[in-house]
């Protein structure tokens, strides 16, 4: 199948983050798109706004008849009324990640792989590319903010896309430059155990181009390669050094064998984001962004939504809203958090993602949360899965050593809120939380009567 043969696509879970950034790239070329998905949101009004037609119920009759391309997502249960009656019939049905892969074939492709850091890292080089000229096109996992979009399209010979470890998707790609941000144990549901995870990276970092480089953060157990270049704090073959907190951005020196960029000045906060900065500078160096580039680029840069997301920053009062799922973004969000504001007592709201993973990282979790100084704890967001006996919130609430915790649920969460009277507020998951943002936003900007009875 060929990119120009494509006229008539239709998507199966086009809401998502991922897809709807795909169905917005066919859209730019001139296809007719159309979708399913389960519930009307944010993003699928936009697709809708743009031309692209929607339903919500699973209906067959709803199907382009001359469908030249089907494109679902794995979040889809095999049992999707119309996934089964379209591979019954014969059309041609591929996952997100065989496009991308498809796409990756026809362009120069840097890749952004790891458990955390993918959407930050590539929204980052998207921002530094596009600064320094390179009108690059991207397929980003969150909406970032300097663009107000997943999916970027741009003439250049220049792709960036995250490469996603769930279900080996990043396999079906074809990178020029890669980036593995972390390997931390995930998706356990899929690899069986950490070993095998680690396994996936390594195969993902042979597809790529022997002409490119795999940056890969110092200290990761992969094997090496020759085209392998290290990056990380303060180590690596490319580091960040001299790192500090100056009028609440962290500044710091980035150094390689051949360049010296000194003072950059970072929007965003948290060491781990100087990380990410840190391999987006290493890739954007080597596509040759200039120095000055990537200094206007990274103190210019918005961030993404979600991606420790200021929604308030008042002298008395600081609401911000974190996509972290997993033990190690919890930890990285809170550490952040208490190093911008270390004399502030923190709050965090964080509802867990997953049954698999909430079992498999109970103690992690746990850990994580026990650096806040208060935690409300809201029930499972269970997605794609299916209950599990004896998993909930309450295996991390019972591991938590900080005895400053609360369980809550959706519907008392606002009215805990109100009687706690948060100074720093984190609110933390992948989940629906993020349904929450506004009516927070509005507690706390006195439009109170309107959610608290």
């Amino acid at each position: 199948m060929e990119l120009k043969d494509i006229h008539i696509v239709y998507f199966i879970g086009i809401g998502g983050i991922g897809m709807s950034a795909l169905a917005r790239y066919f859209n730019m070329l001139g296809c007719e798109v159309y979708g399913y998905d389960r519930v009307s949101s944010r993003i699928t009004k936009e697709l809708e706004d743009e031309g692209i037609s929607i339903h919500y119920t699973e209906d067959i009759s709803a199907i382009p008849e001359k469908t030249d391309l089907v494109i679902y997502t794995p979040a889809i249960p095999d049992n999707h009324q119309e996934l089964v009656w379209l591979r019954k019939e014969s059309y041609p049905v591929k996952k997100r990640a065989e496009i991308l892969g498809m796409i990756s074939r026809t362009k120069k492709t840097v890749a952004v792989a790891g458990t955390h850091g993918k959407t930050t890292t590539s929204s980052i080089i998207t921002h530094i590319l596009r600064t320094g000229g390179v009108e690059c096109t991207a397929f980003l996992g969150g909406i970032a903010n300097n663009f107000e979009s997943n999916f970027i399209f741009g003439k250049s010979e220049w792709v960036v896309v995250e490469a996603d470890e769930f279900d080996r998707s990043f396999l079906h790609l074809n990178p020029f430059f890669s980036i593995i941000t972390s390997t931390d144990a995930d998706h356990l549901d899929i690899y069986g155990d950490h070993d095998e995870m680690k396994r996936g990276f390594a195969a993902f970092s042979k597809k790529n181009h022997p002409e490119g480089r795999v940056f890969a953060k110092r200290g990761l157990d992969l094997p090496s390669s020759p085209n392998q270049v290290s990056y990380g704090l303060e180590q690596g073959e490319n580091k960040a050094i001299n790192i500090r907190v100056e009028n609440g951005h962290f500044v710091f020196d980035f150094e390689n064998e051949k360049t010296s960029i000194k003072d950059i000045i970072f929007t965003l906060p948290g060491r781990h984001n100087v990380e990410n900065a840190t391999a987006a500078i290493s890739v954007a160096l080597q596509i040759g962004i200039t120095p000055s580039d990537i200094k206007k680029a990274l103190s210019s840069f918005k961030g993404i939504w979600r991606r420790f997301d200021f929604v308030l920053r008042e002298n008395d009062f600081v609401y911000i809203d974190d996509y972290a799922h997993h033990p190690t973004e919890l930890e990285a969000a809170i550490s952040a958090t208490k190093e911008l504001y270390p004399e502030k007592e923190i709050t965090g709201v964080f509802q867990p993602h997953l049954y698999t993973r909430t079992r498999d990282f109970a103690e992690g979790f746990a850990k994580a949360l026990d650096l806040l100084d208060y935690t409300m704890l809201m029930e499972i967001y269970p997605a794609r899965e299916l209950p599990i006996e004896g998993v909930t919130s309450g295996i991390i609430y019972d591991r938590m050593e900080n005895p400053n915790k609360k369980r809550v649920s959706k519907e008392n969460l606002l009215h805990e809120l109100k009687l706690s009277d948060p100074k720093v507020l984190l609110t933390l998951g992948a989940g629906d939380i993020d349904r929450f943002i506004l009516p927070i936003k509005q507690l706390f900007t006195n439009n109170i009567n309107s959610y608290i009875k």
